[in-house]
């Protein structure tokens, strides 16, 4: 099924191209079961990307255009009254899939953003008093713009928690912007994608990342990082219990497309950046933003011995 998984990201790789990294820690936080939150200007392909993961991994996709007027019923669903029924009757809405894109997430009110919290976390949506479960897998995948940009609302720490990883795509080399000038449209060519697994497998994929082991040194070594990160040194809020169990869960979801049934220092590193910068603020408020957070967490790294 790992073999699957390598097949689906070079097909994504054909769509995005010049982003394998991208791509494969996009479907690392996938197989670990996590929301994917992508971070970047407009126009560098950050939904694509997530088209091309649902259309690969043959799920249920739906899109939502995050704006300042949406409502948390929009996404979550609504009671109508019917007369033929004599009642309220509900009708789900598009957050009844198994992969929610999330665009332009940051352009929503803090209202509208909270309305996600419920289902990213228990998998669930509570309407009227009554508790639905969503479909499985289900998986959040968000963009936003950066927070400097006209009309962005900041996601709250609680909200950026929820997010297994946060990517950047970054603007292409000289060669991927060439083929992507010279070669076939990119939305015309996700319309020819066909599915390399279908949502079962994916599930027992994600099952088996509970048999990749993780030695008692390397718990050790994710334990150090972690208290490190609570020093006051760097941060003014260390790691969440919940931010080490993704570490963790991560590095054995990377460990298994690498082919290994064992966690290395070495996929903790790897997935350190873009599973922790986003839920830690420097000790010092900087104009770096993102880029501070990022830099701080390779000094983490740094700073505890393997």
């Amino acid at each position: 099924m790992f073999k699957q998984l390598h097949s689906a990201a070079r097909q994504v790789g054909q769509i995005v191209v010049g982003k394998d990294q991208q791509v494969r820690l996009a479907l690392t936080c996938l197989l670990a079961g996590g929301h994917l939150l992508i971070d970047d200007v407009p126009g560098v392909g950050k939904t694509t990307l997530a088209h091309a993961l649902a259309l690969t991994l043959g799920l249920q996709f739906n899109r939502v255009q995050f704006t300042s007027d949406l409502l948390p019923a929009d996404v979550a669903g609504i009671s109508v009254y019917e007369r033929e029924k004599n009642g309220f009757v509900f009708h789900p809405g598009p957050i009844f899939t198994q992969v929610l894109l999330a665009d332009e997430i940051n352009r929503a009110t803090p209202k509208t953003q909270s309305g996600l919290l419920e289902a990213m976390e228990e998998r669930q949506v509570t309407a009227d008093g009554v508790t639905r479960a969503l479909p499985e897998p289900f998986f959040v995948i968000a963009t936003q713009n950066p927070a400097h940009q006209v009309g962005t609302f900041p996601l709250p720490e609680s909200q950026l928690d929820r997010f297994l990883m946060c990517l950047s795509l970054g603007y292409p080399d000289a060669s991927a912007e060439r083929a992507l000038l010279m070669g076939e449209d990119r939305r015309a060519m996700l319309k020819t994608l066909q599915p390399v697994m279908q949502p079962a497998e994916l599930l027992d994929a994600q099952r088996s990342l509970r048999a990749i082991h993780a030695s008692g040194s390397l718990i050790d070594y994710l334990q150090a990082l972690a208290q490190e990160s609570r020093s006051g040194k760097l941060f003014a809020e260390g790691l969440s219990p919940r931010a080490t169990l993704a570490l963790l869960q991560a590095a054995r979801a990377w460990a298994a497309l690498e082919g290994r049934d064992h966690v290395i220092p070495e996929d903790i590193q790897t997935l350190l950046v873009p599973v922790c910068a986003h839920r830690l603020r420097p000790l010092k408020a900087t104009h770096g933003g993102g880029a501070a957070s990022r830099d701080l967490v390779l000094q983490l790294q740094k700073s505890v011995p393997v």
